[in-house]
């Protein structure tokens, strides 16, 4: 029994799901997602209570994919209803003499120490501010900013010497003690 997949989501005022045979799309104030749903998981919509139940077949109970299924898909269903009516951010923090960030039309321009600037192409839905030395990215799909800000930090990850990279912003780096000359 999925303790996550069990537990009804309550959908608020302003956002409208419509579920099909296997997607589901949520529709709200700030904009709608759909999702594919998994063929062994069952979701449906109560008006009354305005809430969104996700199941698992009877004979399915013991099958491990269709429980991990359940509890997945009442995640990401709940995620999307967060998504579309607040929202979600991420901040990112370039540390390092010399090295910024800057949007420039639908790229993300990155200096980072190396002989030529990066450039990332800004997805579909995403927003990305530059404020000095902070990159935030907004939008609604929290797997898109997650993606997004992951990829911006693979490229010239936080080192533990001086602490120069692209961290998030809330992130501690460790740091360590150099070599001791001398004896």
């Amino acid at each position: 029994m999925s303790r996550i997949g069990k537990k009804p989501i309550s959908v608020p005022a302003g956002v409208k799901p419509s579920i099909s045979a296997n997607s589901i799309t949520i529709a709200g104030p700030k904009t709608s997602l759909s999702m594919k749903l998994p063929s062994t998981v069952k979701v449906n919509f109560a008006e009354a209570d305005k809430s969104i139940t996700v199941a698992i077949p009877e004979g399915t109970a013991e099958d491990r994919q269709a429980r991990a299924d359940w509890g997945t898909t009442r995640a990401l269903i709940n995620n999307m209803i967060e998504g579309v009516t607040k929202g979600y951010e991420k901040t990112m923090e370039v540390v390092g003499v010399g090295w910024t960030a800057t949007v420039q039309g639908k790229k993300l321009k990155m200096t980072l120490g190396f002989a030529n600037a990066i450039f990332m192409d800004i997805p579909q839905g995403l927003d990305v501010t530059v404020e000095k030395q902070f990159v935030t990215i907004k939008g609604p799909d929290k797997r898109m900013v997650g993606q997004f800000a992951s990829q911006m930090r693979a490229h010239r990850k936080p080192e533990p010497y001086n602490g120069k990279g692209v961290k998030y912003k809330e992130e501690v780096i460790r740091r360590k003690q150099g070599k001791a000359f001398g004896g």
